[in-house]
C-alpha cells in the first residue's frame, strides 16, 4: 500500500524559503515517480515538479523553475521540494504524490485521479 505524508508547510514573507518534506512508503519499484503539485482555493491543480528516478531527471512548471528545486533521497524514501524566493502567487496547498513514470511531464499530473496516489497536502502561505 502506497503512503505518502507530507510536512513542511508553513507561512513566510515573500522572498522567504521553505522545505517541504514526503515520507514515502510502498512505491518502490512499482513503476511509479514522486512529484509535487499544488492546489489554491477556487484553481485547479498545478503540476510544480517532478523528479524521475529511472534517470535521475527533473521537470519543473515555468512558474517556479529557477526557485524551487525537487530532490529525492532513497535511503530515505524522502521527497524534498525546496521553495526559494516565495512569492505570493505560491501560496496553496502542496501535495506530493506517485503517478507512472511513462507519462509525459502534463500527463503524469493529469494521470493522478485514475492511476496516481497522493497525501494529504501541507499548506504553504506567502505573504507580500
Amino acid at each position: 500500500q502506497i503512503q505518502l505524508v507530507e510536512s513542511g508547510g508553513g507561512s513566510v514573507q515573500a522572498g522567504g524559503s521553505l522545505r517541504l518534506s514526503c515520507a514515502a512508503s510502498g512505491y518502490r519499484h512499482s513503476g511509479l515517480c514522486m512529484g509535487w503539485f499544488r492546489q489554491a482555493p477556487g484553481k485547479e491543480r498545478e503540476g510544480v515538479a517532478r523528479f524521475d528516478s529511472s534517470g535521475g531527471t527533473t521537470e519543473y512548471a515555468d512558474s517556479v523553475k529557477g526557485r524551487f528545486t525537487i530532490s529525492q533521497d532513497n535511503a530515505k524514501n524522502t521527497l524534498y521540494l525546496q521553495m526559494n524566493n516565495l512569492k505570493p502567487e505560491d501560496t496553496a496547498m502542496y501535495y506530493c504524490a506517485a503517478a507512472p513514470c511513462s507519462y509525459s511531464y502534463s500527463d503524469y499530473f493529469r494521470s493522478l485521479p485514475s492511476f496516481g496516489y497522493w497525501g494529504q497536502g501541507t499548506q504553504v502561505t506567502v505573504s507580500s
